[in-house]
């Protein structure tokens, strides 16, 4: 029959094993210096680092052609054709392109600086044409359509005593209205015909430019 000291003896021996067990547990899960209710290492530094934010893209203006309230907004500038980069038949063809539509740009806008980039001063019809686009883009004044597109293009591209080179376009432009400050009409023309054009243009320094035109739409 076991005494009740030997009973009370294995108590305290197993209590004993108990809290050092406790101890032990509570040593391993506290090394390093951190708290044992402390997290993880890697959550703590994660902590620290802070997200980029992503950008917020900037919308691009829609554009809105002039109509009866108002002249026209966030036309784009067009852009020269890579093939409008050489002297070669191609280039001068795809340069007489671009030039109706920087002209249909001035139009549509009163903004000609990049017309005039690639416009000899001495081209009395492109002056002519420009000095009608500025009168209708001031004092509040706009133009209504008046868009030109190049249909055809063509050349022999023989280069004349003059160094330049002939081209002929086939443009397209649509009807024209001019509007007052007061949104009324000044006037309105109607669709005109196609019209064959006749322009000289000539490559200096990597680049063409339009020295003459035998008629400017508008």
């Amino acid at each position: 029959m076991t005494s009740r000291s030997s009973v009370f003896c294995r108590r305290r021996a197993v209590a004993a094993w108990a809290v050092a067990t406790s101890l032990l547990l509570t040593t391993a899960c506290s090394g390093g210096g951190f708290s044992p209710g402390a997290p993880p290492a890697t959550e703590s530094l994660s902590a620290l680092v802070t997200s980029t934010p992503t950008p917020t893209p900037t919308p691009t203006p829609s554009y809105k052609p002039a109509d009866a309230s108002g002249r026209a907004q966030n036309v784009p500038v067009p852009v020269l054709p890579e093939e409008a980069k050489a002297e070669t038949k191609e280039g001068a063809i795809a340069f007489a392109s671009h030039w109706f539509s920087l002209l249909s740009y001035g139009y549509e806008t009163g903004e000609l600086a990049p017309l005039e980039a690639v416009t000899s001063a001495g081209c009395e019809p492109c002056a002519k044409a420009k000095s009608i686009i500025k009168a209708w883009h001031a004092e509040g004044r706009w133009l209504v359509g008046g868009k030109i597109t190049a249909l055809v293009g063509s050349s022999e591209f023989v280069r004349g005593s003059d160094k330049t080179y002939q081209v002929v376009v086939q443009a397209r432009q649509t009807p024209l209205t001019y509007m007052r400050q007061d949104a009324s009409v000044a006037r309105s023309d109607p669709q005109p015909d196609d019209t064959g054009n006749l322009l000289f243009v000539s490559f200096n320094d990597g680049s063409w430019s339009l020295v003459n035109v035998g008629r400017i739409v508008g």
